[in-house]
């Protein structure tokens, strides 16, 4: 009896140690922020990192032990970066403060700003829209073009070019030195949705400190709320649409913590399927309408098209024109902002992104700005001073306006004009799409 009595408590012990060993510390963090010397087109990314941005002359990652390990092991310098600890800068809109401009120019300016609502997010609130055009009331015979922001929380930059843009269209509307706008706004029938993520977005605005928040709020079933780094519920937007969903888990992740956690399912997410509903909308006739669109994001300074799930320049549905036109019409940007143009794969792989859903699933000429995360010369991430905001979002003018310039037929920068857009493939047909929310 006594010696069985000993092995039973033995075992016991041995129970408790091994059930203390699977439970993670309260101090211990599941990963961590890094940042790696070198270009990124040489860095071999271990698989599921999840790359922040790019320097100059670094990226910043957010990875494990084993992943930096494995960076480390083939002579990069990976040097830990400290939690980012910023202070929120009242000079960025939040949500509300959003609202009311949105609200404010729609008043002023009642015969080319119509706004209404796409959806709602996780939490409800209005995933707010605008259409611009000179008969706003009207489904015209005309090019659509879609401007989309905000998909990462912490990237508010985003919803200040988003609001920068639609006062460049529409103020000075009817004045002599905007008329060359004013060309593009009475023969376009353009579209901004300005923040794909309010929930998340404000969830990182509110308080004193931003908490570095990537994905939507809806729960992903995560142990972690919040690890500090990102790490934790939630869905990555830019993750979660339905072209190429789950491709791969090197262009995103089913990890139910990572930050480019995909969802359970393809447009899983509330304002994936909002957006996906209102594109698809466009579809009149049998014709999508919207020929192209900008998600900007930050932060990179780089232009990216379609496809980021393969390096093939023309994979199988993909005519060789269209690969041309696509990387000339991206060129043409990043030659007018600055920016480093290329195909998104270029950069790093990803799957279920907005851009390659709306050429794979709509054929509409897509692209990803990253926004700059520096300012005067000295990097900021994703948090640059609210001082940024003016320079940054002029610095992109030139290059939104060529968007909307080409919209109309993006074939003709390739000489191709004449094969592609002799016939308007716009049918003079009404939408059966109506807005959710009218403001």
């Amino acid at each position: 009896m006594h010696v069985l009595l000993i092995i039973a408590r033995c075992l016991a012990l041995l129970t408790i140690c091994l059930g203390m060993a699977t439970l993670p510390s309260d101090k211990e963090e599941p990963i961590g922020l890094y940042r790696v010397m070198g270009d990124i087109r040489e860095i071999p990314m271990p698989r599921s990192t999840v790359l922040e941005g790019v320097g100059n002359g670094f990226v910043e990652i957010t990875a494990n032990p084993g992943q930096v390990g494995e960076l480390r092991a083939q002579g990069y310098v990976v040097e830990a970066q400290p939690q980012p600890k910023v202070a929120v800068d009242s000079g960025y809109h939040t949500y509300a403060a959003m609202a009311d401009d949105i609200a404010a120019v729609a008043a002023a300016h009642p015969g080319i700003v119509s706004t209404f609502s796409i959806g709602t997010s996780y939490q409800g609130r209005a995933l707010l829209a605008a259409k611009l055009s000179d008969n706003v009331a009207s489904d015209e015979q005309e090019p659509e073009v879609l401007l989309v922001g905000h998909y990462h929380a912490r990237e508010h930059l985003t919803v200040e070019m988003m609001l920068a843009s639609l006062h460049m269209l529409v103020d000075g509307y009817g004045t002599a030195d905007h008329a060359s706008i004013d060309q593009l706004v009475n023969t376009r029938e353009i579209w901004l949705v300005f923040d794909m993520n309010p929930d998340g977005g404000e969830y990182d605005i509110t308080g004193d400190i931003y908490r570095n928040w990537r994905k939507n709020m809806q729960p992903s079933g995560c142990g972690y709320s919040d690890s500090g780094y990102g790490y934790g519920s939630g869905i990555d937007l830019n993750r979660n649409h339905s072209y190429r969903w789950g491709y791969d888990d090197g262009g995103s992740s089913g990890d139910l913590c990572s930050e480019t956690y995909r969802g359970p399912n393809a447009a899983s997410a509330a304002e994936v399927a909002a957006l996906e509903q209102f594109v698809s909308s466009r579809v009149v006739g049998g014709t999508q309408q919207i020929t192209a669109a900008i998600s900007f994001h930050t932060y990179g300074e780089l232009v990216l098209w379609p496809y980021g799930y393969t390096t093939s320049t023309t994979p199988e549905d993909m005519p060789a024109a269209d690969a041309e036109a696509l990387a000339a019409l991206g060129q043409a940007m990043a030659a007018a902002n600055g920016y480093t143009a290329e195909q998104a794969s270029a950069l790093y792989p990803t799957n279920g992104d907005f851009s390659d859903w709306a050429y794979g699933s709509q054929h509409i000429f897509g692209y990803t700005f990253e926004m700059s995360g520096y300012h005067n010369g000295t990097f900021y991430g994703f948090y640059p001073p609210s001082a940024a905001i003016k320079s940054e979002t002029a610095r992109n003018r030139e290059a939104v306006l060529l968007l909307i310039r080409h919209a109309g037929c993006p074939y003709g920068l390739i000489g191709q004009a004449a094969s592609y857009c002799a016939t308007a493939p716009y049918e003079p047909q009404q939408s059966t799409w109506l807005p959710i929310i009218a403001h």
